[in-house]
């Protein structure tokens, strides 16, 4: 009996054991628990960094924080540091600094220019608007403006912050030019070309060529200054030499006379006869030098007034005649083979 009682006690005993084990067990679940459920403990402290008036530095968390997170449905742009964007130019020319600006027929070139000695210029852009306004970055730049055959160039530095309006004043004028002959009546305009240069020579004598193949009627923009016209009447020497001075904003007219005539060359067996063909020509001044040469059954030359010689040769022959030219006629000489 006395066995039985230990037992019954020692069944108490771990009987009452067990509510202590359960009670440990629930306080070991729920401090688990507590870590696992949200606004509790740390997980209430890593919502801090979330808050919406929390702010970011450029480049990074803020300082002393060792961890830094953001959510992912927030994205953060670094501030850059300003850069020089480009500027407004506005270019605008006129032919004088008081006339009016210039609304058609202007092309601006715009180089790249550097600072630096040696450094090569860039073409940058064309622009064929009047009054064009474009964007430059800040720099340095060579800005070209043509008018026809005159034309400006300018440096030009854009600077940060700066809007230009720039005024380029070409100081440049217009000549057009006419051609008659001798006897008073206009040169046909096919017939009429003229070259133009400078007025000035250089150590040799040469003149600068500014345009060549220019045809009477037609207004050459340049700029003012004196320049030398060469005219030229058909293929041979009927040419006219002359100095002209083109004014600032104004229209230069000149009238150029061309003492010449047409000639046409027959090669004929009997005076009145018809042209040999197969004729080889040669039209000499009177000393001796080769103005024009042809080949055919009729050639015609445009010829200054003047005395000449001319030769025509045929079937190993050689046949010559001398005649003037009058200033305006249209005439026809015969080379009679005898």
């Amino acid at each position: 009996m006395g066995d039985v009682g230990q037992t019954r006690r020692a069944g108490t005993i771990r009987a009452s054991a067990r509510p202590a084990r359960l009670r440990f067990c629930l306080a070991m679940l729920c401090a688990i628990l507590g870590l696992l459920v949200p606004g509790t403990g740390h997980a209430q402290q890593g919502t801090e960094a979330w808050r919406p008036d929390t702010r970011v530095a450029p480049g990074g968390p803020p300082a002393g924080n060792s961890v830094f997170s953001l959510p992912p449905n927030v994205t953060v742009v670094p501030r850059s540091a300003p850069t020089g964007g480009a500027q407004e130019v506005q270019l605008t020319a006129f032919l004088t600094d008081d006339a009016p600006p210039i609304d058609q027929g202007l092309v601006w070139h715009i180089f790249q220019d550097s600072e630096k000695d040696g450094a090569p210029v860039r073409h940058h852009r064309t622009v064929r608007d009047a009054n064009p306004v474009i964007r430059l970055a800040p720099g340095r730049y060579l800005v070209n403006v043509s008018f026809g055959r005159a034309n400006l160039t300018r440096t030009l530095v854009v600077e940060q912050g700066a809007t230009l309006n720039e005024r380029f004043v070409l100081n440049a004028g217009g000549l057009r030019v006419s051609a008659h002959l001798g006897n008073g009546t206009p040169a046909p305009e096919a017939a009429v070309s003229y070259d133009i240069f400078s007025g000035e020579t250089d150590q040799l004598g040469n003149r600068q060529r500014i345009m060549s193949g220019a045809r009477p009627g037609l207004i050459i923009r340049l700029n003012a200054g004196i320049f030398h016209i060469v005219s030229r009447y058909g293929d041979a020497n009927a040419v006219v030499n002359a100095d002209v001075t083109v004014e600032a904003g104004k229209l230069t007219e000149v009238a150029i006379t061309h003492p010449g005539a047409t000639v046409t060359f027959k090669l004929v067996t009997r005076p009145g006869g018809e042209a040999q063909s197969g004729a080889q020509w040669s039209i000499l001044d009177p000393d001796g030098e080769v103005i024009k040469e042809s080949a055919g059954a009729l050639p015609t030359h445009v010829l200054a007034a003047g005395s000449y010689v001319v030769t025509a040769s045929h079937s190993g022959r050689v046949f010559r005649h001398g005649f003037t030219v009058q200033p305006g006629e249209t005439t026809q000489i015969e080379v009679v083979m005898k």
